[in-house]
């Protein structure tokens, strides 16, 4: 297992959730939702990498939201077109496979007892955790980082 903070990164069209591991890589914790304002990346790229930045994070794991027969949604491109985005930064970007994140975040968040209703911005830093633990659980696992790492050459 490798050690050093990594981000999780949760893209969504109104909103990006964003996750943090501990140094050790054992615990996702939330960090932060990104609001996004029309097709303007900038703002919501800057701040992904001030958070990176700070938290002193070694990589980027972004979720590859796909349909649940493996195919490729609308929302797959968006998440694509970031993490490109991010990939021209200075950290490495992972594309993680995050099925159902989402889903589990809102079922993790009525079985706590909060509603739907006002949790928005909660529910996309919860599948960010979820998201990042995956990744950190499927890297201890297989002792090899996990998704695919973007080439920003290849973009």
């Amino acid at each position: 297992m490798r050690s050093g903070v990594r981000l999780g990164v949760d893209v969504g069209t109104a909103r990006v959730g964003v996750a943090r591991c501990d140094r050790d890589g054992l615990l996702a914790t939330p960090l932060e939702t990104v609001q996004r304002r029309g097709d303007d990346l900038e703002p919501v790229l800057a701040r992904i990498r001030a958070l990176a930045e700070e938290a002193g994070a070694i990589e980027l794991v972004v979720g590859l939201p796909l349909a649940l027969s493996g195919r490729e949604t609308a929302s797959t491109a968006d998440a694509k077109a970031v993490a490109a985005r991010l990939a021209e930064g200075p950290l490495p970007v992972r594309m993680v496979d995050e099925r159902l994140t989402t889903v589990s975040a809102q079922a993790a968040l009525h079985s706590s007892g909060r509603k739907t209703r006002g949790t928005r911005g909660v529910i996309d830093q919860v599948a960010a955790v979820i998201l990042l633990q995956h990744a950190l659980d499927a890297e201890r696992a297989r002792n090899e980082a996990p998704g695919a790492l973007l080439d920003p050459k290849r973009m």
